[in-house]
């Protein structure tokens, strides 16, 4: 670098084309009215977001990126559990399978217990309640019910006594010696 001659500024002024004048915001290739500027200027200004949306966005991708993140490192926590506790679990399953079904049937009997249990308690109450006068949710279609069978029977028995001897009458004359 020190063996070349220094090139002085004319020289190099006089190689070059001329330039002309420009302020470094115009650009020639696509002109537009100014009315046209103002325009489009105008509608990008009213769509533009206001501060609180932009913390809102800003919020929004802050904690969507951390739940991203935490999601990456729960799959791939369990992935390597499941890779390092598989032989583990595969050679005990003779142990685990019998246990864990003792625990399901005991689990579901004990639950069916308690369900009966409760079942038994609330209709005991219901039945308390009734006898005791206190007209509990549901008695007076019990009531009604009852009624009815009542009243069903007493047809029967009316209509067995009416017809009971017509019956009677009539096996006598199909078997005259029975």
């Amino acid at each position: 670098m020190a063996d070349r001659p220094h090139q002085n500024s004319a020289e190099t002024q006089s190689t070059r084309a001329p330039r002309s004048p420009r302020s470094p915001h115009q650009n020639h290739s696509i002109t537009f009215s100014n009315s046209t500027t103002s325009a489009f200027l105008r509608k990008i200004k009213d769509h533009a977001p206001n501060s609180s949306q932009l913390v809102g966005l800003l919020t929004l991708l802050i904690s969507g990126s951390i739940l991203l993140l935490l999601t990456g490192l729960t799959v791939t926590a369990t992935v390597l559990c499941i890779i390092f506790f598989t032989p583990l679990i595969l050679f005990t399953s003779p142990i685990w399978f019998p246990i864990g079904a003792f625990l399901f049937v005991v689990t579901a009997g004990f639950m069916s217990l308690c369900g009966f249990g409760v079942a038994l308690v609330a209709g005991l109450s219901w039945i308390y309640r009734y006898f005791r006068g206190m007209h509990p949710p549901g008695s007076d279609r019990f009531d009604y019910a009852r009624s009815r069978i009542y009243d069903t029977a007493s047809h029967v028995k009316d209509y067995a006594t009416q017809y009971g001897g017509y019956l009677q009458s009539k096996e006598k004359d199909a078997a005259p010696g029975a």
